[in-house]
């Protein structure tokens, strides 16, 4: 009776089949669970960009196996290849950052909001967004608006385009922390804070309300609507805010002692 096999034997010769394979055969090991057959696989002379780019969907794929696709100059000429590298969970963090820096503007839109992303990964993304922000045609900065993180919403506020303000404080990954940022930017243009102080969610939330109080372009009517709704503590402060207009303070100091005399005085 012949001898069977071992499971190593197996291995063996599943890999030197999956590194001679025919092009036909090649998307039969493309999902073979054995690393060893995929670096098989890899010095076949016969892969392909349509079997490598199936290969690299896999979630599954050892960071060393990525390297060494990305050591593979013929392969690196591929912008499939490069993206797909990029968007890995499992690629190595300096290949990662060598390959974010040659994708297109919406890829790097993609990549900045991919869930598996790293922190890292999606900072570079965004930093290479906003740089080329200043170059861009007004249609791309209006799709940026709506689609970009909430940081690229917010690099987008900062330039204060009447078209494109309101799409960026739509934006669905604008945050709080965005916007007040937004408000103590030196620069901030007064249809921006304007756009704010009016909007139906950002204006409604107590520290941006704040903020707006205390920004000098804020519309005087919806400061003064926005008072009442403050508590006694920050009205306290703010009747003595130097940056604020007498005529202000002094609304705002008439506010505090109508609500000091509504107080009920304790029982005797």
């Amino acid at each position: 009776m012949a001898r069977r096999p071992s499971p190593g034997e197996r291995e063996a010769l599943t890999s030197e089949r999956a590194r001679t394979a025919s092009r036909d055969e090649l998307l039969t090991y493309v999902y073979n669970g054995s690393e060893e057959v995929l670096f098989a696989l890899l010095e076949n002379p016969l892969l392909d960009e349509k079997n490598l780019l199936l290969l690299l969907e896999r979630k599954d794929l050892p960071g060393k196996l990525l390297d060494a696709v990305g050591k593979q100059k013929a392969w690196m000429e591929s912008y499939p290849v490069r993206l797909r590298l990029v968007r890995h969970p499992h690629t190595p963090r300096i290949l990662s950052m060598r390959l974010v820096k040659q994708l297109y503007l919406f890829d790097l839109v993609n990549i900045s909001l991919l869930p598996q992303a790293t922190a890292e990964i999606k900072r570079v993304a965004e930093e290479m967004i906003v740089a080329r922000l200043p170059q861009l045609p007004l249609g791309q900065k209006l799709t940026l608006a709506r689609r970009g993180s909430g940081r690229v919403a917010a690099a987008l506020l900062a330039e204060g385009l009447t078209q494109v303000v309101p799409l960026a404080l739509d934006n669905a990954f604008l945050t709080e922390s965005h916007v007040l940022k937004a408000l103590t930017h030196e620069g901030v243009p007064p249809g921006v804070v304007a756009a704010l102080a009016s909007h139906s969610k950002w204006s409604y939330l107590y520290n941006v309300r704040m903020a707006l109080v205390r920004h000098p372009l804020t519309p005087l009517a919806r400061v003064l609507l926005f008072i009442p709704d403050l508590t006694m503590r920050d009205l306290a402060e703010l009747q003595h805010a130097g940056t604020l207009p007498d005529s202000l303070r002094e609304y705002i100091r008439s506010e505090v002692e109508i609500r000091a005399r509504r107080r009920p005085r304790p029982a005797s």
